[in-house]
This record gives C-alpha cells, sequence and structure tokens, in this order.
C-alpha cells in the first residue's frame, strides 16, 4: 500500500512537473510572438531621465543604464536567443542525425573515420570551437547560429550511431536486407525512422544549450552586436549597474535565460521517460 502511494505521489508529481514546464514554454512563445507587434513602444528608445528606474508599475522590469524599458528589451531578448536555439539545435541536430546514420549504416573504415573524427572535435571546447568559428565573421545572428550548429552535433551523431547500430541487428532489418532492399533504402525506410524519437529529443535538449552558447558568446563581445536585444548582451551590459547596486538589470534578464531553459529540460525529461519505457519502469521502483 505504502508503495503503491509513493508511486501515485510520484506520478502526481510528474504530471505538475510537466504540466508547469509546459505552461511556462507557451507562455513564452506567446510573449515572443505577440508583444511586439502588439506594444507599439520602441526597445531602442533612449531616455536618460528614466536610467536605472526600479521595478515600478510603469516599468514592471525597471529601466536599463540608457533608460530603457527592461521588460520589452527582456522579451526582445528572449525572441533572439530562441531563433538562435531553436534553428541551431534543429541545425546541429540534422548534421548530426545524417553523420551518426552514415557511420553506422557503412561500418568498417567509414564508421571508423568518422567516428575519430568525432573525437578529434570533441577534444576541443565547445566554446572554444565557437569563438574561433565567429571571429571569422562580422558579429551578427547568422555567424552565432553556424557556430552553435557546428560545434553541438557530435553528442547527436554518437547517439544516432549507437541505435543504429542496435537496429542492425534486428529481425526486420534483416528480413529487408534477405528481401533484396538496398542499404540506402534500408537506411532512408526502416534505420532513420526508428531514431526519429532520440533524434528529436537531442533537438529538443539542444535548445536550451544553445541559447546558453549565445548569450557566453554575447555575454563576451563576440556574438551579437551590442545594440541588438539578446539575454547575453543584455546581462553584459549590466555588470556595472550591479556592482553600482543596482540589481534589476541583470536579474531579470538572467531569469528569462535560466526559466524556459528548465521548462524546456523538464519537457524534454517527460519525452525521455516516454520513448524508454526501461527508464520509466526504474522511476516508478
Amino acid at each position: 500500500m505504502a508503495d503503491t502511494a509513493a508511486a501515485s505521489a510520484r506520478r502526481t508529481t510528474r504530471r505538475v512537473r510537466v504540466a508547469a514546464s509546459a505552461g511556462i514554454v507557451g507562455a513564452v512563445l506567446l510573449a515572443v510572438l505577440l508583444v511586439p507587434p502588439l506594444v507599439q513602444l520602441d526597445q531602442q528608445a533612449v531616455d536618460l531621465a528614466a536610467k536605472l528606474r526600479p521595478p515600478s508599475l510603469e516599468h514592471p522590469f525597471g529601466t536599463d543604464d540608457v533608460g530603457r524599458d527592461l521588460l520589452l528589451r527582456c522579451v526582445y531578448g528572449l525572441r533572439v536567443s530562441l531563433l538562435v536555439g531553436i534553428v541551431a539545435g534543429l541545425t546541429a541536430t540534422v548534421i548530426g542525425t545524417a553523420v551518426g546514420a552514415l557511420a553506422a549504416a557503412s561500418g568498417g573504415w567509414t564508421d571508423r573515420v568518422v567516428m575519430r573524427l568525432v573525437d578529434t572535435f570533441s577534444s576541443v571546447p565547445h566554446l572554444l570551437l565557437g569563438i574561433f568559428v565567429v571571429a571569422m565573421f562580422r558579429p551578427g545572428v547568422g555567424p552565432v547560429i553556424v557556430s552553435v550548429a557546428l560545434t553541438h552535433w557530435l553528442s547527436t551523431a554518437r547517439i544516432v550511431r549507437a541505435e543504429v547500430l542496435s537496429l542492425r541487428s534486428r529481425p526486420f532489418i534483416d528480413a529487408a536486407v534477405s528481401g533484396g532492399a538496398s542499404r540506402g533504402r534500408v537506411v532512408v525506410r526502416h534505420l532513420l525512422p526508428a531514431v526519429l524519437p532520440q533524434a528529436g529529443l537531442a533537438a529538443v535538449l539542444m535548445v536550451p544549450h544553445a541559447m546558453w552558447h549565445e548569450s557566453a558568446l554575447s555575454f563576451l563581445g563576440l556574438g551579437l552586436p551590442t545594440h541588438q536585444a539578446s539575454l547575453g548582451n543584455l546581462v553584459q551590459s549590466a555588470r556595472g549597474s550591479l556592482l553600482a547596486g543596482d540589481w534589476w538589470p541583470t536579474l531579470f534578464p538572467g531569469l528569462f535565460l535560466i526559466v524556459p531553459t528548465l521548462a524546456l529540460a523538464g519537457l524534454a525529461g517527460a519525452w525521455r521517460e516516454r520513448i524508454n519505457p526501461r527508464r520509466r519502469s526504474e522511476l516508478m521502483l
């Protein structure tokens, strides 16, 4: 009886966590989609007479060091960070899925060469490699997306390769090969559809990781132009204000980065439990 009650409590907690995560993600998407067209305010408008005002009814998140409304700036910054995260995450997932499937399906020396290349790139820290990529271009959204995508496909490639290797020994693959299916047809019709759930999970997990990566690059002054609102730029520009005792220019952009990424991680955890029955059964024990 006690075990049943504990399992029921865990299920309830998990449902509440998933519902809260979905609600936060939904609110974030509505904010970034609806606020810019509905709120007819210029998020770049400077008002030096209103600089560094604390949170109030007129400015719920206060103002920054040149008098711009911080709530509006945070929404625009989250919009840019989400754009970078989604596009870079999907691109990295596509690259990783293609490389991992190619290596596992080909086998032999092709698999060994590809995985040694993956190991070589993995030995270089992501941030250092990303800095090297963005340094070759002018600051902007495009170079940041390219930087994140080219440095974050490695883990997806390993996951997809492991899944394809386990699927190659399944009876339905043997039946397809015995029926005369070519290697390319087996990959496209049988192997790739089987690894899509894992690849989709990797893409969801990649979005918050890419958002943090973009914020780190922008904080270092290597990502987006300083005048363009992004969460990393907002935190970077608020460093002087924080040292002077003005906490709101740093706190709210940080929350806009932390809360959505935690919500996405919560949804990804629920997805992982759904596609991995063994993991779900372990959680029920």
